[in-house]
């Protein structure tokens, strides 16, 4: 492979947007490394059934590229998918892209001011910059449960869905009621002759007004201005679901409302209600949407297991009761790791400095982007940049836009690479703790994969999107040191 001047790792929404940023601005020197054999990051592997975008999907695509033919407003992953392989056409991405290239390490050259990008299949290249766009729901998350290794069935992750098994008549348990879960359940329901979902702790549950879209409006936003107009609508609106975030927990009441009687017309059942019921504040755990999942719980094959799960045995689960229950088939539904999914990544920065030290103390990042000690090195959504409200196609244009004028600070000055100061970094992090201290996260009652194991919130941003829009707007050069030509080669 040639040395390409800009190396993006990952071909989903934040890879996708930074190659076509770059693309517009003019710099073609550039190359997608993708681990797997096809484009689409998350709606790439996660094709379990009933899997579907939890925001509407007006917002939950580039501002640049609208489309007007989503067929519900809540999309499900084959549409997104095709838009992000439209999105690959129209921009002439292809040429760029290079499947089947896991990323094994990366090492920043100190003299050669370079990094070097080894994958898994024994190819290594100089490049000057790394923009990682993997993303953070992407690496499965299995729970520690005795006996888990000796199952003698089919068991699978929710993201790695075993299509090859049929579910149909089988006594199926799901562990794990996410936001996945919450998609796949009423599916599974459906086939199952007995399903048992093991939920550790009830989600706070809205319902999913998935409208379908007709053809009448899908014509309707063809009509210039139609389709800005209806995504800036929907972007103030959930916006506006940000007041109990971002100002003051008890603004959640109002959503809380919402979720209880979501919960007490769809379940009758006192006791299944009770069992269903969260007893942490709203917003300290993901909100979840569905208008189907709750039914699904009242069949007669189903049944809510609330008594954590104590063992696993070769045809059967016993729980923490010591009630055992025979099963066909285990699929989880536990979710992803994210504040630790860089604790197996090979990265070392400046002077030999690894990933895994710089983040000894929790993982951490100017403006969730860039990391003192690792030069042209930039994280789209990284630490702290999720969102529990609204879309994160939002902070990936920003972030793009920042990395982007990043790039042409360099441009300007001559500069070989920039590394973020780290009295920068930890101003700007021990700000942001203070605010998210305040906030929902953490009074809400409940742990959650938000938090590290000091009880940080890594993962999500503490304020509205428009404020981080606006703090990314334009890089403040003083809060970046600027390393110079390399003296023996340059």
């Amino acid at each position: 492979m040639p040395h390409p001047a800009i190396t993006i790792i990952g071909s989903g929404f934040a890879g996708l947007c930074m190659a076509i940023k770059l693309k517009e601005a003019g710099w073609h020197d550039f190359v997608i490394l993708e681990k797997a054999d096809d484009l689409g990051g998350t709606w790439r592997e996660n094709t379990y059934p009933g899997c579907a975008c939890d925001v509407p999907s007006p917002l939950y695509s580039f501002s640049f590229a609208l489309n007007s033919g989503w067929s519900r407003l809540f999309s499900p992953r084959e549409e997104i998918w095709d838009y992000l392989r439209a999105c690959v056409d129209r921009y002439g991405l292809a040429p760029h892209l290079r499947f089947g290239k896991a990323v094994r390490m990366l090492e920043f050259d100190d003299d050669r001011r370079t990094w070097r990008v080894s994958t898994a299949d024994g190819e290594s290249f100089e490049t000057n910059a790394v923009v990682s766009g993997i993303g953070a729901l992407h690496i499965p998350r299995l729970p520690e449960i005795a006996g888990r290794e000796r199952f003698a069935g089919p068991a699978f992750h929710s993201s790695e869905w075993d299509h090859s098994v049929d579910l149909t008549g089988k006594r199926v348990a799901v562990i794990g009621t996410g936001a996945s879960a919450i998609q796949f359940v009423p599916v599974v329901a459906e086939q199952a002759a007995r399903l048992h979902v093991f939920q550790r702790t009830p989600p706070w549950v809205q319902p999913k007004p998935d409208l379908v879209v007709s053809d009448r409006m899908r014509r309707a936003l063809r009509v210039p201005g139609a389709a800005r107009a209806v995504r800036n609508s929907i972007y103030w609106l959930l916006e506006t679901r940000a007041l109990g975030f971002t100002v003051d927990p008890a603004l959640m009441k109002v959503q809380q409302r919402v979720a209880e009687r979501h919960l007490a017309r769809q379940v009758t059942d006192p006791v299944l209600r009770a069992k269903l019921t969260p007893d942490y504040t709203i917003g300290c755990k993901r909100i979840l949407l569905s208008s189907d999942y709750y039914p699904a719980l009242t069949r007669d094959n189903v049944e809510l297991v609330t008594d954590g799960v104590k063992e696993i045995k070769e045809r059967s689960i016993v729980d923490a009761a010591g009630v055992e229950r025979e099963v066909d088939v285990i699929v989880y539904g536990t979710g992803f790791k994210v504040v630790d999914a860089f604790d197996d990544q090979r990265i070392v920065g400046r002077n030999g400095l690894k990933i895994q030290d710089a983040w000894r103390n929790g993982v951490e990042a100017y403006l969730g982007v860039s990391t003192a000690g690792f030069p042209n090195l930039f994280f789209l959504l990284g630490p702290n940049t999720g969102l529990g409200h609204t879309s994160v196609v939002f902070m990936i244009e920003a972030q793009v836009r920042y990395v982007m004028d990043c790039l042409r600070l360099l441009s300007r000055t001559g500069a070989r690479a920039l590394d973020v100061r780290e009295e920068a970094q930890r101003a700007y992090n021990e700000r942001l703790q203070q605010r998210l201290d305040r906030l929902v996260w953490h009074r809400g009652g409940c742990t959650s994969w938000y938090l590290d194991e000091h009880g940080k919130n890594r993962a999500t941003w503490p304020g509205f999107t428009f404020e981080y829009w606006a703090r990314t707007r334009k890089v403040k050069p003083e809060v970046y040191e600027l390393i110079g030509p390399s003296p023996a080669k340059d």
